[in-house]
């Protein structure tokens, strides 16, 4: 993609005719941080995963759609706790080695019987030499050049967030306002712009965030459908517009769950359809997931094979049905209001490729024929510009968890992490404020940014969400208790005046995990 083929004009709906609304694509990226020392069996891999089949497909989807002249096709959130491993040295070269295991799986899979198993072969080498090539040509130096180039040229638009994501309605204000700061500093960094927007960590919510927001100058963020429905009096067309929050500027989104959920909900959507491949499926020797959905009821010994054709028609048939349910909704709403609406459709960005196999096919097909259906495809900052504020509101708490309130990362399951968060805060407040009191110089220390560093590890949102969930519960305690023990041995020597331990201390816990690119505990 050369800089003349990133020029040209944007790609909304149809020229000539009034589109009936907009809708925004808002992708979420985010994984568990991966220490490279103490990660869990499965999380490098989840990594490798989620490259391979999700952010190296859609950027390459990006691409082909910029190359054609379209702009501002989404709007992307990639938190910095993934922007740091897609730049980080260990994981790329990580990254790199997978790359070829994934060939030589890819072989080995090519002298079984079965003649499935032998197309898939075939299928997975070329796609593993395809992503290697990619890799080695753009990748291997890290993420951030290639993000930089869409975001730059304005085909995407880029949310920033916390750093660590972390639940935000559970932090003290001052580490609130810290973890925000050091995140967007973070993708300013490596991105070359302070993002307007952020992705409010599992779009958690509670009354006055948007004062910390606004002192921050983040001006837009996304909260959960029902949590916006909520503070308009159960509107349920409140999430068709957009809102400023309270007393403040900062405007609010909300995610449409009717439109949403005909994608991903929490027990149906399309990728449950019976030709889509299988991810719970395996090929236990080599890896792959050679099955096709089959049926809910099905057993993974019974399902059917992978068939791309018929998957790639189920794709054709899915995405035009969710074209039509988006321009029904736009159309219902522009009849009930005598003006056009926004519907803004969010997910985790690896939904597309790692999750469902056919993601990127499917969301390639969308963006093609929303404009087409005389629908404008648009990014958050685009809606505001064109009129999607209609006024404020009073939100309540929420998130998007199960009861879209607070109990996946509050609950009684995960009541010992909370209270163990809020003590490292506690303490990190009173550690910082005697190491660095108003009245003397401020030289900068590094044992208080790694300590700083420590105490937003503990707080991450994914430990919690793991527990809760039951999902990796063992892993995510063993990482929220290392952080911890980390965070008091590092307060002790700070405390106790052993400077020199301190560093050499605080310089051990950094080459384990590597550092944001921007961490200063002076800012606390």
């Amino acid at each position: 993609m050369t800089g003349s083929q990133l020029g040209g004009p944007g790609g909304g709906a149809v020229p000539g005719s009034e589109p009936v609304g907009t809708c925004c694509f808002v992708l979420h990226s985010h994984l568990p941080w991966v220490a490279h020392a103490s990660a869990w069996p499965v999380g490098e891999e989840w990594l490798h995963q989620a490259w391979s089949a999700s952010y190296r497909p859609l950027v390459a989807m990006f691409e082909r759609l910029a190359d054609e002249g379209r702009r501002d096709l989404l709007t992307l959130g990639v938190t910095p706790v993934l922007a740091a491993m897609l730049d980080d040295p260990y994981c790329l070269r990580e990254l790199h080695a997978w790359l070829g295991g994934w060939q030589l799986r890819a072989e080995e899979l090519a002298g079984r019987r079965e003649a499935h198993l032998r197309a898939l072969a075939g299928a997975e080498f070329r796609t593993a030499t395809a992503a290697l090539a990619d890799f080695e040509s753009r990748w291997r130096h890290g993420g951030s050049p290639v993000l930089r180039r869409l975001v730059d040229a304005g085909v995407v638009e880029l949310l920033g967030g916390p750093a660590t994501h972390p639940f935000q309605p559970l932090l003290d204000p001052r580490v609130a306002r810290f973890a925000l700061e050091v995140g967007r500093d973070d993708t300013a960094i490596r991105l070359g712009r302070r993002t307007e927007g952020i992705w409010a960590p599992e779009c958690g919510y509670r009354p006055g965030l948007e004062r910390l927001y606004a002192a921050a100058d983040v001006r837009r963020f996304l909260v959960d459908g029902p949590t916006l429905i909520a503070g308009r009096a159960g509107d349920v067309m409140a999430t068709a517009d957009a809102w400023m929050v309270g007393d403040s500027d900062v405007v609010a989104f909300g995610r449409d769950l009717d439109v949403t959920y005909r994608a991903w909900a929490p027990r149906s959507g399309y990728p449950g359809g019976r030709w889509y491949r299988d991810f719970h499926t395996f090929d236990h020797p080599s890896g792959f997931r050679p099955a096709r959905v089959t049926s809910r009821r099905t057993a993974p010994a019974d399902k059917r094979p992978y068939d791309a054709a018929a998957a790639r028609a189920a794709v054709t048939a899915d995405a035009a049905d969710f074209v039509d349910v988006v321009r029904r909704r736009l159309a219902d709403v522009a009849a009930a209001r005598g003006r056009p609406g926004v519907v803004v459709v969010a997910y985790d960005t690896e939904l597309f490729g790692h999750w469902w196999y056919e993601g990127p096919w499917w969301l390639e097909a969308v963006l093609r024929q929303l404009p087409s259906a005389g629908v404008r495809v648009g990014t958050l900052a685009q809606a505001v510009a064109g009129g999607a504020v209609a006024g404020r509101v009073d939100l309540p708490a929420g998130s998007w968890g199960s009861g879209k309130d607070w109990r996946v990362w509050a609950g009684d399951q995960v009541a010992d992490l909370v209270e163990t968060a809020a003590a490292v805060q506690a303490r990190l407040l009173a550690v910082v404020d005697a190491a660095l009191p108003a009245d003397r110089g401020r030289a900068r220390r590094p044992e208080l940014d790694q300590l700083a560093r420590e105490a937003l590890l503990v707080t991450a949102s994914d430990w919690a969400f793991c527990v809760t969930r039951d999902s990796a519960a063992d892993y995510a305690r063993h990482r929220a208790a290392t952080h911890t023990a980390r965070f008091h041995a590092l307060a002790d020597l700070i405390e106790c005046g052993d400077e020199a331990a301190a560093r050499s201390a605080a310089e051990a816990c950094r080459r384990t995990d590597g550092p944001f690119g921007f961490l200063d505990a002076r800012r606390l």
